[in-house]
């Protein structure tokens, strides 16, 4: 069984000439990788595994469509990405902003390592954690479950305008640590609520 490949355009030839020891290939090295920018996306292990799966599903069929350029992590991260879109789209509509976000998803996958994002989301869920007990209390209302400013003062029992002081400092401290790809990464975590202004 062969299972070293030297480079993608070796590695694409035997694809096309229908290696089944290149397909294995394929999915012993990116299999993992994938699901685990496919769950960044979904925060669903197994919407994420069905992305995955259908890419390879969709590489294999439409081997013979390979071309022997790619650059292979490339390909399949924006097939992750393309797949994420299609299922996303069928689930419901995408506004604008949405748009805006995912694609910003794209150009992150596309420059940074594929680890990068990982990174960075588990960098904003530490300092959601440790933001101070009240500014988190109110933050994870707005963002997480949806709740205008009013009702989190009424939930909080503070005012309106302390409820804006919570939600901006917590912005403020975000930004600190994932700078301008803030919104993103909140997008990815809690999803249409993130959208709201303060």
């Amino acid at each position: 069984m062969k299972t070293l490949y030297n480079d993608d355009i070796s590695l694409i030839k035997a694809l096309k000439n229908e290696d089944a020891d290149a397909y294995s290939f394929l999915l012993r090295n990116y299999h993992h990788k994938l699901c685990v920018y496919a769950f960044s996306l979904t925060n669903d292990n197994d919407f994420a595994e069905d992305v995955v799966q259908n890419v390879f599903i969709n590489i294999w069929r439409r081997r013979d469509k390979l071309k022997d350029d790619f650059i292979l992590k490339n390909y399949l991260y924006k097939s992750v990405y393309n797949e994420y879109i299609d299922q996303h789209r069928k689930q419901k509509s995408i506004l604008a902003i949405e748009k805006k976000y995912i694609d910003d998803l794209n150009t992150i996958v596309e420059t940074e390592d594929e680890s990068y994002l990982q990174k960075l989301i588990e960098i904003v869920k530490r300092e959601i954690e440790n933001l101070p007990p009240k500014c988190r209390e109110a933050f994870l209302l707005s963002r997480k479950e949806g709740l205008t400013n009013i009702e989190i003062a009424e939930y909080l029992n503070i005012s309106v305008k302390g409820v804006e002081y919570h939600l901006s400092r917590a912005f403020s401290i975000l930004r600190e640590s994932a700078k301008e790809k803030v919104q993103t990464i909140l997008f990815l975590l809690f999803g249409k609520n993130t959208m709201k202004t303060i």
